[in-house]
Order: structure tokens, then sequence, then C-alpha cells
């Protein structure tokens, strides 16, 4: 008898995870509910025991939200997935159900701000110690795995100038030390790199982003082992509350079902952007994993699929050099925000980088001109046009 196989992506992107109500509803169902209700005080008391099966609390989980971790776990190649109400929720969760004080955490310094302020000023408050290597330099990571590592948290691509950090060689330098290794891949997205399968114990998600994917929602994803889940992150998520309301999720569902035909155009338009700007003279150098000239190139090709859906590029004249950039856009919109249907121009030294020191912005490549698109679904000849007459306005 042959065995059954497993559906293909696409497949499980759109039927994945369904649980249907005794209505039968085609699409899945809205659980707009904060409680939920007994038969009996006897059933109550077996729900509790965890003797039981069913839903206790909004907080503790839903039907809608666990349609969703379940859809994520068949796209992550996951056991377990919690969701939670935002991007930075997933991280801060990932990172606090795991440490305690006394305990030494490695990160690159190339991360999201927010990340970097976890670290760098709240971890210490409760004795956590914070090591920051230059991610891309393994003998940073050797020198620091010197010592004991309880949690490493690493972004590749990071942000926002798409540096990258050799995750199978970093699991392989850490493996001694037993630390947990989290990876926030949002900017490569599922599609693209698949931390697990590389070494990570641990991948997080702003599903806000790409898996969304049209700027309606926040919401956050931790995906690991079962078991890791379980020590680690189902009850400090129970107990600390950063849940994710019912509707989120159920947008964020929806928004799964097209990821796979949106993240790959995306991509390619991001490519074809990549290329055309590169001998732009007023562009000074273009950052797009894709591409041959990018620094970290060998290590992107290795362990992602393509170069992903944003480009970083340095314009020339530095800050003003770059507001006469953004300023000169038609099309795109300029935001803070990335992962969107509408692609988004955002300037990191004065937004999302602005809390570093001028030396730290500049140690990981956040130049006073450097620029951030996330690459959206418009026809990419449009933006193309629309980007090129920005850039001669500089």
């Amino acid at each position: 008898m042959s065995k059954k196989k497993s559906p293909r992506l696409a497949t499980q992107l759109v039927r994945g995870g369904i649980n249907r109500s005794p209505h039968k509803e085609t699409a899945e169902a809205i659980f707009m509910t904060s409680g939920f209700v007994y038969d009996s005080a006897e059933e109550a008391d077996a729900r509790f025991a965890g003797t039981s099966p069913g839903y206790l609390y909004g907080r503790y989980g839903n039907p809608t939200i666990r349609i969703l971790e379940e859809k994520l776990m068949l796209l992550e190649g996951a056991e377990e997935c919690l969701c939670v109400g935002s991007g930075m929720a997933a991280v801060t969760a990932s990172v606090m159900g795991v440490v305690k004080a006394g305990d030494r955490v490695i990160a690159p310094r190339a991360l999201f701000s927010s990340c970097l302020w976890l670290l760098d000023t709240y971890l210490p408050r409760f004795g956590v110690e914070v090591e920051l290597v230059d991610g891309e330099d393994l003998d940073q990571w050797r020198e620091a795995a010197k010592k004991p590592v309880r949690l490493a948290l690493i972004e590749t691509p990071s942000n926002p100038v798409l540096g990258a950090v050799d995750l199978k060689a970093v699991a392989e330098i850490l493996k001694p030390t037993g630390a947990i290794i989290v990876v926030d891949n949002v900017f490569a997205t599922p599609l693209n790199q698949k931390p697990l399968e590389l070494g990570a114990h641990v991948v997080v998600y702003s599903t806000t982003k790409h898996m969304d994917g049209q700027g309606r929602t926040l919401g956050g994803a931790i995906l690991s082992s079962k078991a890791i889940i379980d020590e680690h992150y189902r009850d400090f998520l129970r107990h600390t509350g950063p849940a994710i309301s019912p509707f989120n999720a159920w947008v964020i569902l929806k928004g799964l079902e097209t990821i796979h035909l949106r993240v790959p155009a995306q991509c390619a338009s991001a490519a074809k952007i990549a290329d055309a700007i590169a001998a732009h003279p007023k562009i000074a150098r273009v950052l797009y994993p894709g591409r041959a000239d990018h620094p970290h190139r060998a290590v992107h090709a290795k362990q992602m699929k393509g170069g992903g859906p944003l480009i970083a590029f340095e314009v020339k004249g530095g800050q003003a050099g770059a507001f006469r950039f953004l300023n000169g856009l038609e099309l795109i919109d300029i935001s803070n925000n990335l992962g969107d249907a509408k692609s988004l121009a955002t300037h990191p030294a004065t937004t999302t980088h602005r809390r570093l020191t001028e030396e730290a912005r500049a140690r990981i490549g956040v130049s006073p001109g450097a620029v951030r698109l996330s690459v959206g679904l418009e026809d990419v000849d449009d933006l193309i046009e629309d980007v090129i007459q920005a850039l001669d306005k500089v």
C-alpha cells in the first residue's frame, strides 16, 4: 500500500489547519470570544487539569488562532507554534522565556533597533549579560562562545542593510555551549529560508509583514519543537498575556493563502530594481542578497532560495541626498513598515535605527544616505521609473 503524499506548499497554505465548526463554513470562522463555558464544574476541573481537551480562556488559546498556528507549522516545518500580538512580542518572549539572571546572550550588532533595546537596555536590568558581535565574523562568534552562552538572537538578512549570518556555521560553534539559537526570519520569509533546517532551535516572525502582506494587522509567531515550546514558552505566554486578537489571526490566515504567489513576485521585482539602479550616478552602492556584488553573497546563496523582497542602497549626498530621493518619490510611499503589497521606502538612520549612535550605525552599515526599500506588488516597470526619477532629483 503506497504512502499518502503530503500536500504541496500551495495546497497546505489554502487547506492546511482548517478546523470547521458544526456549521461547515467555507472560510475559517472567527471565534470572537474572550472566554469559554463548561457543561459542568467537573468539566471545568478536567480542562484546567489538562485531562480533558478544550479551550480555557482567550489569553491561553482560541480556535481561530490555532488554525493559524497549525498553518504556520506546515509552512515552516515546525512541530509547534504559538502566535502573539506582534513581532516584537514574539522576539521578547523568545528571549525572556529562556533566560534568567546570570545567563549570557550573544547577538549580532546588526539587529532591528527594538531588538537591540531589548538586549542592551532591558536584559541587563535583570542581570543578564549580553555580548554583541559582528554577525558575519565567525572568529568573533568563536571567541564569544568560549564563555557559557544561554541564547543567541540572530537576524539574517539583517535589518536594514541585509547582512548575512552563516547559520550552519554559528550553530556548530555554539553547539558545545548548549545555547538556544533564535532566528528572526522576517526579511527572508519562510519561502526563502528555513532556519530550523540550518541549526536554529526557534524561529520568530512578525506576521505583520509578508504573512498578512497588506499592512492591516499586527501579529507575531514563535515556532520550534514541541519540547522547547512546552518548556520555555507556553506558560510564559499564558501568564504574561501578549495574546493575538482572533480577528487579526483570521486576517493573517487569509494573507497566508496567497503568500506563495506574492513573495516570489516581490522578490523578482526587487532583483530587477536592484539591477536597474546599481549603475545610477546618484547611487553609492546597492545591497541586495541576490546580487553577486553583495559582500555576504556566498552565505546568502547557500542558505536562501532567493534574494528576498527588500533592497538596501546608499544615495550619494548623505542624509540630504536620501531625503531628496525619498521626497522625490511619486508612487512609492515613505513608511517604516515593510512586507506590504504597496512598495515602501524608509530612511533607517532617522527612523528605525535613530536610537543608535552615529558610530554604532556606521559599524553595521547604516550610513546617513542609506535607504531601505520594501518592494510591493506594483508593476515593476512603474517602480523602476519611480525610483530612477527620484534619484535624478538628488
